[in-house]
């Protein structure tokens, strides 16, 4: 941040640089509360619980690796800033040797407040941290706490002993989680190689998508349910987070991190609150400021370590870089402030962690166009702020409220709230960012439901409107004829269990009422001409086509990538990949004369990993019926294609093939339909995983 920032008119509470001990800070607010009259009869708003109410295991799902050279390193941020004087007094200089003058800065802070804390203490065999205790220089964590009564672990073993399934386990047959309190000890994550960062990102990536197939699942079984007059209705996305817990796959559990955490990137997008507590990024189910306790310290003193901003508090103000944040307490259930606010909980946690100089994450929630939960916001991180300036002022309603002003650390990726802003005024007006750039506004001419975007912002190509464009595969008239007399569902309104078309997928639908992909197969039969269902059957989804708004841009990495105005839910329909089929024999001849040609039984087989819930049931099986014979064609894309020929390649992709059946029974040459692996954010460039790749598809890899 720039130096030169103006402070804001109200003086510092708690001016840095100067211990200040619990009472003093309590006997300072109590004098600048009593100025304003109390109201009578008035109640406090209670702080939320951390945890969820639901009491079930807590347990330790860090992300690690098997990997001897994947060892990260717990030290010192990896962020440096300019800040103004009053912010904080440790060194500006810049560099390595900057980066760790601050960790060291900020660790004797709490060694010499913990070391307060013990000298009241006898040493003794049961007082492990005595004022006779050398604290280890290399532990690496920011706050030392003594290791825990194995009691406390309630003592069970590996995942598939403590996992709850039927059976018998190592310990006696004793199946029982036992709830595991968060970690005390805090610690930064910094140093991670390359090789790191793409093993956390793949773990978070993992997890997420546990975490929404299981989501996914639990609102289908509602939606089953839904006519049952005794069905009390449960949110799938507390089932889905529970249920991780139990089984061990909430992430960061082991450590409490301060800054980054590792897997997850600035502009990330989350649809409920409940997933930012399984990959750690927000601890707390209800509270805006994610914190550890004074009670769990080790210095007796509360930290924070993340707030979310949602606008739910009048006297916030969000300027995207600059934050005036109010503290927490004193709202009735309209959110309107009705009591004084207090310097406890959450609120003296972000005091003390602006004297400490420890940044916190920042999680806006935003309302957004094509949410699915109640409420109609997702959550995004954008990135790490550093708290400069407490003080205690009157709020618009007329009670005291606690105030922080909080700035952006420079050098972080761009704000995933601003991206999604600009891709909402991109959706309404394509023209009001860099129009000349623009080279089309619709490459397929009508021809798609939405219009698709052409945007080249870095050189003078326009290959895309080169070619022409196919809304759907063009299949060899044989393919229909070999299918026989066609066959469909007597369905009048809206399929049901139990119809034909439900039997031709094993018994159930491949979609949720949503159009939610349920889980991955070697093929899915949609509802066809055949079939007497109306056209809002729910089990007609890709051929409806495309319905997010996608554009085709350039990119200096992969020459053509494609990225989406629209937020896309993970296992949702995205687009067809479209060509011309030719045979075998016909793809030779076309090979010699360098044709361009997309083979489907190249793609891997990603529709496995959605809806695997194999860590969850340890019954689960890979689904293997329909069955699909070995297909034996190529797509012919070197002169008609449609958006989805823009696809760059990834080893880590966010988008899946699904084969899908349902103008034709012709099991050998099925569309080939895309769909999210995750949720994806606006103006995130999508990417598959084609198998192999350059030498046959000429295909660029996203290596980021």
């Amino acid at each position: 941040m720039e130096s030169n920032q103006p402070n804001p008119t109200p003086l510092p509470l708690f001016p840095p640089g100067i211990p200040i001990p619990p009472t003093a800070r309590q006997n300072a607010v109590t004098a600048t509360a009593s100025n304003i009259p109390t109201p009578f009869l008035l109640i406090p708003k209670p702080e939320p619980v951390e945890e969820c109410s639901i009491p079930v295991a807590i347990p330790t799902a860090t992300a690690t690796s098997n990997n001897d050279d994947i060892k990260p390193i717990f030290l010192s941020g990896p962020h440096r800033e300019t800040l103004p004087p009053s912010a904080t007094s440790c060194n500006q200089n810049d560099g390595e040797n900057g980066l760790y003058d601050e960790f060291n800065r900020v660790s004797q802070l709490f060694r010499m407040a913990f070391a307060q804390g013990t000298q009241q203490l006898e040493p003794s065999p049961q007082n492990e941290f005595s004022n006779d205790t050398v604290l280890d220089p290399n532990s690496g964590a920011i706050v030392p706490v003594p290791p825990p009564p194995p009691q406390q672990y309630g003592g069970y073993g590996n995942r598939n002993d403590a996992a709850g399934c039927e059976g018998s386990s190592s310990n006696g047959g004793n199946t029982s989680l036992v709830k595991r309190n968060r970690s005390k000890e805090l610690v930064r994550v910094k140093d991670l190689t390359i090789k790191d960062q793409r093993h956390f990102r793949e773990v978070v990536r993992r997890t997420r998508m546990i975490y929404d197939s299981l989501r996914v699942l639990a609102t289908a079984e509602e939606e089953r349910k839904m006519m049952m007059a005794d069905w009390k209705k449960a949110r799938g996305d507390l089932r889905a987070s529970n249920l991780m817990k139990t089984y061990e796959l909430w992430l960061n559990r082991d450590k409490r991190i301060v800054g980054a955490i590792p897997g997850v990137c600035v502009g990330d997008v989350f649809l409920y609150r409940m997933e930012l507590c399984v990959v750690g990024l927000h601890g707390q189910t209800q509270a805006g400021i994610d914190y550890l306790p004074a009670s769990l310290s080790s210095n007796g003193e509360p930290i924070a370590t993340s707030v979310i901003v949602s606008g739910g508090y009048e006297d916030d103000m969000d300027e995207g870089d600059v934050i005036i944040y109010s503290g927490h307490g004193g709202q009735d259930k309209h959110s309107k402030q009705v009591f004084h606010q207090k310097l406890e909980g959450g609120n003296l946690a972000l005091e003390r962690s602006m004297y400490y100089g420890i940044e916190v994450r920042v999680i806006r929630g935003l309302r957004c166009e094509g949410t699915v939960n109640a409420s109609g916001k997702v959550y995004v991180y954008d990135g790490l702020y550093r708290i400069i300036d407490c003080w205690f002022d009157v709020g618009k309603s007329g009670f005291g409220v606690y105030k922080y002003k909080l700035f952006r650390i420079d050098g972080q990726p761009k704000m995933g709230s601003a991206v999604l802003k600009e891709a909402d005024m991109l959706k309404r007006d394509p023209l009001c960012f860099k129009p000349m750039c623009c080279l089309s506004l619709d490459i397929s001419n009508q021809r798609e439901p939405v219009g698709i975007r052409l945007f080249n912002d870095i050189d003078k190509s326009r290959d895309p409107l080169c070619y022409e464009y196919l809304p759907k595969t063009n299949f060899p008239a044989f393919v229909f004829h070999q299918t026989g007399n066609g066959t469909g569902c007597e369905c009048v309104n809206g399929c049901f269990e139990g119809c034909f078309c439900a039997m031709k997928n094993g018994g159930e639908f491949a979609y949720n009422r949503s159009g939610i992909l349920l889980r991955g197969k070697p093929v899915i039969f949609e509802c066809g001409p055949f079939c007497r269902c109306s056209p809002h059957c729910q089990n007609r989804v890709t051929q409806k086509g495309l319905k997010s708004r996608l554009e085709v841009f350039r990119s200096r990495e992969t020459g053509w990538g494609v990225r989406s105005l629209d937020l896309i839910q993970a296992g949702a329909f995205i687009c067809e990949y479209t060509g011309v089929v030719v045979t075998r024999q016909q793809a030779q001849i076309l090979t010699m004369n360098g044709d361009a040609l997309i083979y489907p039984n190249r793609f891997t087989d990603r529709w496995a990993e959605w809806g695997d819930v194999s860590l969850i049931n340890s019954d689960y099986v890979r689904p293997s019926f329909p069955s699909i014979p070995p297909l034996d064609f190529a797509l012919d894309v070197s002169r008609m294609r449609n958006v989805a020929c823009y696809i760059s390649h990834s080893s880590s992709p966010n988008v899946l093939v699904q084969f899908v059946l349902y103008d034709h029974n012709n099991l050998m040459f099925p569309h080939l339909m895309l769909f999210a692996m995750e949720t994806i954010p606006p103006m995130r460039e999508l990417s598959l995983d084609y198998g192999v790749t350059d030498e046959w598809t000429g295909k660029l890899a996203i290596c980021n």
